[in-house]
């Protein structure tokens, strides 16, 4: 009988990379809006630590409306405007980086014209519906199964999504992660996409995402720091694979009214 602990290690090019690593951020609302900033303070930490840090592009297609103001991380100068041009152009002011935005939805009709093909090493999504996570599910099944360089090559993908009072982060390996041999631990090369562990929960799930016309309306469909609960609970998982090289825990399910975590474990 295996009594050895899961464990999964991360992918070597996390701990040793030759440049900064790519992380593609779809979706610029309540919880990638948040997701942004705590991306941008592991950024600075890695590089403080010795890393070569992190280049961030921003997918948003969304723009700024009042009802966005207070739950969301803008200003009233900003209403108008597209989401992620205004979060990118205030994080590259605040942290020196040179982060990019991209107006337009994450899909395969006009990925060919996003920065490098829409390849990153992580994808991290924060969408708000069902047929965006198959979406991009696709895209990354179809990455991993094409020749790229490493530096270029799709590694993690971290899912976020809620409701008014609870949400899950999942991180699923695109594709096999490679392991080192291991006596003190049982390593788990493959960890499985949402989409296809949790298929048909997510198929029986209501597909549609209507915008809020005020604060108080968008407050009656996700509570106030849940998003900003699970985008840094979320990052924390990506953030033990930089510091420590390896996981025991894949994700977790929130329930921020009961104040209570599930953690799911890697194996």
């Amino acid at each position: 009988m295996n009594t050895l602990k899961s464990m999964h290690f991360a992918d070597n090019y996390l701990i040793n990379p030759t440049n900064p690593i790519t992380v593609n951020l779809i979706g610029a609302g309540g919880t990638g809006n948040r997701m942004l900033t705590e991306l941008a303070r592991m950024n600075h930490s890695l590089i403080t630590l010795g890393h070569t840090g992190l280049h961030v592009c921003l997918y948003d297609d969304d723009i700024i409306t009042p009802a966005n103001l207070g739950r969301q991380l803008f200003a009233d100068a900003e209403v108008g405007l597209p989401k992620s041009v205004a979060l990118i152009n205030r994080t590259n002011r605040f942290f020196g980086t040179s982060w990019k935005a991209v107006s337009e939805q994450f899909n395969t009709s006009n990925i060919k014209t996003f920065p490098n093909n829409g390849r990153a090493n992580i994808y991290i999504s924060c969408v708000d519906t069902i047929s965006a996570r198959f979406g991009i599910a696709q895209i990354l099944k179809d990455l991993n199964n094409a020749d790229t360089y490493h530096r270029s090559k799709a590694l993690y993908w971290l899912d976020i999504g809620n409701a008014k009072n609870t949400g899950q982060a999942v991180l699923s390996t695109i594709g096999e992660i490679k392991q080192p041999d291991s006596k003190l631990y049982s390593t788990v090369a493959s960890l499985p996409m949402i989409t296809e562990e949790f298929h048909e929960l997510l198929q029986g799930q209501d597909d549609h995402s209507e915008p809020s016309c005020s604060l108080a309306q968008a407050l009656e469909k996700q509570d106030l720091f849940i998003n900003s609960t699970l985008a840094s609970m979320g990052l924390s998982l990506l953030w033990k694979l930089f510091r420590e090289g390896m996981t025991e825990y894949r994700g977790f399910f929130l329930n921020l009214a009961s104040y209570r975590t599930e953690p799911i474990k890697a194996g």
